[in-house]
């Protein structure tokens, strides 16, 4: 096979699977609708089963809709048939994922699910199959052609299905109102969960650890105090502790440029007014994102009085793993 031949075999296949996954648009209907509002008003979870390259799809599906609100779970049809089926409550709903709509481990199933009283939606790729008979509702999930050019690896048709699941659950997030901080509460690891619900109060440098001198302190105490406190900057407060301006390392080097005469000098004097700030209740995602856009490295997190409650370094922030790109 050529290079020119490799590269069209690889636009058909993606073509064929493209194409399988628009003609779905026409499969969106009522039975779309009734799978939705089964799910939505189930007080149970939604049990997906399926053999083979199905049941792996079958297993997607399911982590897309724990992941988005939906509880699932997956049954192995085979394992279903030893005992597993216990795991099944008549309040569940059960969606069986075939291609052909003939599988024998799915028929044999059937028979059970019905002995339990569930309601059985069927996501098939043969509408007229038996199957497709006995389900209370049939999602056509059938596709024109496999991008297998002998027919037989599920390929376009399983592609078919997870897109079909997707809508399912994506459909079912939107009308559960299923907000950016619900899903936070269910991906709590990894620097995704730290973006969605690591907050600022969390992590910011606090108590004696912030640095902080007067208007009045003096050139050499405001050294001092950024040299200790490690971040190259200081908050400085008036006489009633309210927040009056930053000094920072550059401010200390701009100063040097312009004299040397700097024994009278005071941190009033070169600070730098209206510093930006932030409030403790908002994400560290959030801080993350001012400090890029104001090329800055650090936030003062401030309280109603606008008093200096903290800290934020980017250094921190970047150790956290809390990067936007």
């Amino acid at each position: 096979m050529s290079e020119d031949q490799i590269l069209l075999k690889g636009k058909s296949v993606i073509k064929i699977e493209g194409d399988a996954v628009l003609s779905l648009i026409e499969h969106i209907d009522q039975s779309f609708i009734k799978t939705v509002r089964l799910i939505e008003e189930s007080k149970g979870r939604v049990v997906f089963t399926g053999m083979g390259k199905s049941g792996i799809i079958a297993r997607k599906i399911v982590a897309t809709m724990n992941s988005t609100g939906t509880a699932a779970i997956f049954m192995h049809p085979t394992d279903a048939l030893h005992g597993d089926l216990g795991m099944v409550r008549r309040d569940d709903v059960a969606i069986l994922i075939s291609k052909s709509g003939n599988a024998e481990e799915l028929l044999q199933l059937l028979p059970m699910l019905k002995r339990i009283g569930i309601t059985i939606i069927g996501m098939l790729g043969n509408v007229f199959s038996k199957l497709a008979k006995e389900c209370d509702v049939v999602l056509n999930v059938s596709v024109k052609e496999e991008a297998c050019p002998h027919d037989l690896a599920p390929t376009a048709s399983t592609t078919a299905s997870l897109v079909m699941g997707d809508a399912v659950a994506i459909t079912l997030l939107e009308i559960r109102g299923f907000t950016v901080e619900d899903f936070a509460l269910l991906h709590p690891g990894g620097s995704l969960g730290k973006r969605l619900s690591l907050r600022i109060e969390e992590i910011m440098i606090k108590g004696i650890d912030i640095p902080i001198v007067n208007e009045n302190a003096s050139l050499k105490d405001t050294i001092l105090e950024i040299t200790s406190k490690r971040l190259g900057t200081t908050c400085v407060v008036d006489n009633n502790g309210i927040l009056s301006g930053i000094v920072t390392d550059g401010d200390l080097r701009r100063l040097l440029e312009k004299t040397l005469e700097i024994k009278n000098i005071k941190a009033e004097d070169i600070m730098t007014r209206k510093p930006k700030t932030i409030v403790k209740t908002l994400l560290a995602s959030f801080a993350l994102q001012q400090i890029e856009k104001f090329n800055i490295t650090s936030l003062i997190v401030v309280d109603k009085e606008n008093r200096p409650a903290g800290i934020v370094h980017l250094h921190d922030l970047v150790k956290l793993g809390l990067q936007t790109r």
